[in-house]
């Protein structure tokens, strides 16, 4: 399978399937059919079809899809059957929240290591962690081979977090400053800005 190849927006939907595959299986449901499911997500079951053909072959005609097959299969395209480990950089109000958040256990995410430049923030404890220095961050970064970063610095600080991070080795970047980040093309970057969302949904209001 060619990653390039694959449009964005479907990779985007297949974490929302595997979470619904997970709530019926959690309800004890064996199979599921496209329209079931798509009635779950709010996408029609064309589309779901269509998304998930892109991956090969995974249901019957007439008898749908094996709930569990299909997670495994989700799971290993999206490559959470393993456990990743992760940074955060920026020791604030968010950076507190997504280091103490247990939700990311159970989708294949370990939070290792919460770095921040405040001198009288290093050294002190946020849950298990203890905070460390950006200054040792890259060598730090290096030697634990961790490829996932979560940005929670302020915007006039990003690029140059993101600079040394990705001279760390971090390939994918979970982005929650407002601003867009110049990196190199082989390294993701996803975006969150909780305003930028309030905007948008306040057009509908």
């Amino acid at each position: 399978m060619n990653a390039e190849k694959i449009p964005d927006i479907i990779v985007g939907r297949l974490p929302v399937y595997l979470r619904a595959l997970q709530r019926m299986a959690d309800k004890g449901l064996k199979t599921t059919s496209s329209q079931e499911l798509g009635d779950q997500v709010g996408i029609s079951a064309a589309q779901i079809r269509k998304d998930i053909s892109q991956f090969g072959e995974f249901g019957k005609q007439g008898t749908g899809y094996s709930i569990e097959f299909l997670t495994e299969r989700l799971r290993s395209i999206l490559k959470v059957d393993r456990i990743w480990d992760v940074v955060v950089v920026g020791a604030g109000d968010m950076g507190h929240a997504l280091s103490n958040y247990q939700g990311f256990a159970d989708r294949g995410f370990h939070v290792v290591a919460i770095f921040d430049n405040k001198k009288e923030k290093v050294g002190s404890k946020i849950g298990e962690f203890t905070i460390e220095d950006t200054e040792t961050m890259v060598e730090r970064i290096k030697s634990m081979g961790v490829k996932i970063a979560m940005l929670t610095v302020p915007a006039t600080a990003a690029q140059d977090v993101a600079k040394k991070l990705v001279q760390a080795g971090v390939r994918a970047i979970l982005n929650y400053a407002p601003i867009t980040l110049n990196v190199p093309n082989n390294v993701k970057v996803q975006y969150i800005d909780p305003s930028t969302h309030l905007q948008r949904m306040t057009f509908y209001l």
